[in-house]
This record gives structure tokens, C-alpha cells and sequence, in this order.
């Protein structure tokens, strides 16, 4: 059960109750998931949301590439609600099954194409590491482009928020329990 409810409206405070609206209003059309726990502090709930808006919705990286890169995020932090709602995403966006099995498992994908292989490897590697050593830098560069490296970063930096903030307060939970994301050995 999650630990944090979204307050119901007659209870929120008036930049609450503007931060939930921007946040319907925009391209989401819904309150985010993560924003149920940042309303208690308006100014970052609506900050936040309007990141993930940008770094979701409006980068230079097609989507199934972002998708790639917000479940790598989402599986090094296991978090549950973040797989679930980025897994049915990356499969509209045309990521193969077979390469969302594989991080689910922790294993190496077998990758596409070079941008698939640029953002797995720049992802895993930062997420693992908290860096890029300079060929891998080279690699990300040449097959994304600078704007397209800078905005791999945003994203992992934006959803590894998001996972902590769902993982912290437990959002989306029971209702996102992801089974291939279970250690069988060590349980949830």
C-alpha cells in the first residue's frame, strides 16, 4: 500500500490545487505518479512534472529510445510502478520484448542499432558507475549527437527521481508489482 495519497482536492492548498491542474492540463493529461508524494511541496511538484514533460515527451531521442533508457533507470532502482507504466510504453514505442526481458533479468541485450546500443550501454555505465569513461563518451557521441548525450543524462537523472520517490513512498504499489523484476533468492 502506498504510504502517500494524493490529498483530496477540498483539503489542498491553493498552489496545490494549481500544480495538480498544470499538470492535467499538460501533455500527460493526468497527475504523475511521483507528484501524488511532491505535492507537499508545490513549487517541486510542479517544477518536476514540467522536467519530465520536457525530458519524456519533447528530446531529440525518438521514444523507444527513451523508453530504453527509463527502464535501464527503472530496473537498476527495481522500481516497480516506473517498469510497469515504462514497459507498456516501450512496447507501443516498437522496443523488443526480447530486450525488455533481458534488463529485467540483468542481462545484456542484444541491441538493434547503434543508438539502441549507445543509450543501453551510457546507461547502465553512469547508472552502474556515476560515469562515462572517454570510449564510451566517443560512442554516445557519435551515435547520439551532443544534444542527444546531454538529453540520456536528463532523462536518467529525472527517472532515477522518479524511481526513488515511487520506491520511498511505495506509489503504484500493490497494483505495479512488476513478477520479472522479483529476485527469487532474495525475495521483493
Amino acid at each position: 500500500m502506498p504510504r502517500l495519497d494524493l490529498p483530496p482536492e477540498a483539503a489542498m492548498t491553493p498552489e496545490q490545487r494549481a500544480a495538480c491542474a498544470e499538470a492535467v492540463a499538460g501533455i500527460r493529461g493526468r497527475v504523475p505518479a511521483p507528484m501524488i508524494a511532491w505535492i507537499r511541496n508545490p513549487e517541486l511538484a510542479t517544477r518536476a512534472q514540467k522536467l519530465g514533460e520536457l525530458l519524456r515527451y519533447q528530446t531529440s531521442l525518438e521514444p523507444r529510445l527513451s523508453e530504453l533508457a527509463i527502464l535501464v533507470c527503472a530496473r537498476h532502482w527495481t522500481s516497480h510502478h516506473e517498469w510497469t507504466a515504462h514497459k507498456r510504453e516501450a512496447l507501443k514505442a516498437g522496443l523488443d520484448p526480447e530486450i525488455i526481458a533481458a534488463i529485467a533479468a540483468r542481462r545484456r541485450p542484444a541491441l538493434g542499432d547503434a543508438r539502441e546500443q549507445a543509450v543501453y550501454d551510457v546507461a547502465s555505465t553512469l547508472l552502474a558507475s556515476g560515469r562515462v569513461q572517454r570510449p564510451l563518451y566517443e560512442q554516445g557521441l557519435a551515435a547520439l549527437g551532443e544534444r542527444g548525450m546531454v538529453e540520456l543524462v536528463g532523462i536518467l537523472g529525472y527517472y532515477c527521481l522518479v524511481a526513488l520517490t515511487l520506491n520511498a513512498f511505495e506509489l503504484g504499489l500493490p497494483g505495479s508489482l512488476a513478477p520479472e523484476l522479483e529476485d527469487p533468492e532474495a525475495g521483493a
